[in-house]
């Protein structure tokens, strides 16, 4: 089979709720990270075959064909195609895959993977909750699912509450977890390890004064006396705002490219694309799927845990990669190794492409081969991903 090659990822630094990149429109903030990488790649724009574009909260700012309205306010020509795909937190890691299996099936030679959410301008589950408060229908769960699984709604809170029951984590260790993401994540940013990732996005001090975002979420003076002081989400459980990702703002892609598109256009790449996998399980439990699809991918692959050189596996809530871990019996220190969601945010659509990036680049500073990236996703679904980086 035909392989698929990225050539480059990219993202913006994670801008907290209401913070540095709040002020930016959602279509001009995923068209940075299009333009960024058409700069860095310099690749002729024309010869883009489409834009995948992974996006959770599709509603006012993110709404009507938001994927298109991320080129047209680029400067890619209004001749590529886009589309916007919806797997919730997996949206862009569905995205690099579908464009990936588009490149593998000798169907397109060059597509630009992608997600963007704003989550201040356009809060989670806004989509639902309006339409709520408007009294239009009865909420996505219909009569048949609600009598099949006997919930009326189907909760991540509650799931990671039920993962960590069932893996015995508590909530120190939760909080130990959640420490060592700021620490990790500030070490990176201290060391520049995030250079060759984060796409420069301008803001404007009160001052006038212009500068470059960072990521804005890592707590550089965190402590386990001040993330145990955080509330809980619910009395007598373990989860809190502060083991759990956080909201975020931010846009990130990435460029998957055929054989034939290396050779045209010279490029050289940074990775393979050696597995996809996307499994599906219990909606009410939800987040424990990575397990079952990392399994999967394993097996299909015929690499066992100890082959993957470094793990990307999102930090929505603490107990889903601690959960992992334990399941997978993974080296802990190949884990999010520049930190996670819980320090540098979630922001929901764009999480893909942005754990794609700092993979790869991590596996290329340490001159490592084999990546492994999951996530959970609502609805009990799970994406895998397995490249394998080229030295610098």
């Amino acid at each position: 089979m035909a392989e698929a090659y990225i050539v480059d990822a990219l993202r913006t630094a994670g801008g907290r709720r209401n913070g540095k990149l709040a002020g930016w429109h959602p279509a001009d903030l995923a068209a940075e990270v299009l333009n960024a990488l058409v700069d860095r790649t310099r690749i002729d724009p024309n010869a883009i075959d489409d834009v995948i574009l992974g996006c959770v909260t599709q509603a006012g700012e993110q709404s009507f064909a938001f994927a298109r309205n991320a080129v047209l306010a680029s400067r890619l020509p209004d001749s590529v195609p886009a589309v916007t795909i919806d797997r919730q937190c997996g949206s862009s890691q569905q995205a690099i895959q579908f464009a990936a299996q588009a490149v593998m099936s000798g169907t397109q030679d060059m597509i630009i993977a992608a997600g963007a959410e704003s989550m201040s301008r356009v809060p989670m589950m806004s989509n639902l909750s309006l339409h709520a408060k408007a009294g239009i229908g009865t909420g996505p769960v219909s009569p048949r699912i609600a009598a099949r699984y006997g919930v009326t709604e189907f909760s991540q809170f509650k799931g990671a509450e039920m993962i960590a029951r069932k893996y015995a984590l508590t909530r120190a260790v939760l909080d130990q977890f959640s420490l060592r993401s700021h620490q990790r994540a500030a070490a990176a940013t201290k060391a520049g390890a995030f250079e060759n990732e984060i796409v420069p996005i301008a803001v404007q001090t009160e001052g006038g004064s212009t500068h470059h975002v960072q990521d804005e979420g890592i707590r550089f003076d965190a402590s386990l006396e001040s993330i145990g002081a955080v509330k809980l989400l619910q009395e007598g459980g373990v989860i809190s705002a502060a083991n759990a990702s956080q909201i975020c703002d931010g846009a990130s892609a990435a460029l998957i490219v055929s054989e034939r598109a290396l050779k045209a256009h010279r490029l050289t790449p940074i990775a393979r694309i050696h597995d996809l996998t996307v499994t599906a399980g219990d909606p009410v439990i939800m987040l424990e799927e990575p397990l079952r699809a990392t399994r999967r991918a394993l097996e299909k692959t015929g690499l066992s845990i100890d082959e993957i050189d470094l793990y990307e596996v999102n930090e929505a809530f603490a107990p889903v990669p601690l959960a992992w871990l334990q399941e997978m019996h993974a080296d802990p220190e190949k884990l999010n190794v520049n930190g996670g969601a819980i320090a540098l945010g979630h922001p929901l659509g764009a999480s893909g492409t942005k754990l794609m990036a700092t993979l790869v680049h991590a596996l290329r500073a340490r001159g490592k081969r084999y990546g492994l990236q999951t996530m959970c996703e609502g609805g009990g679904i799970a994406n895998v991903t397995i490249i394998e980086a080229y030295s610098v």
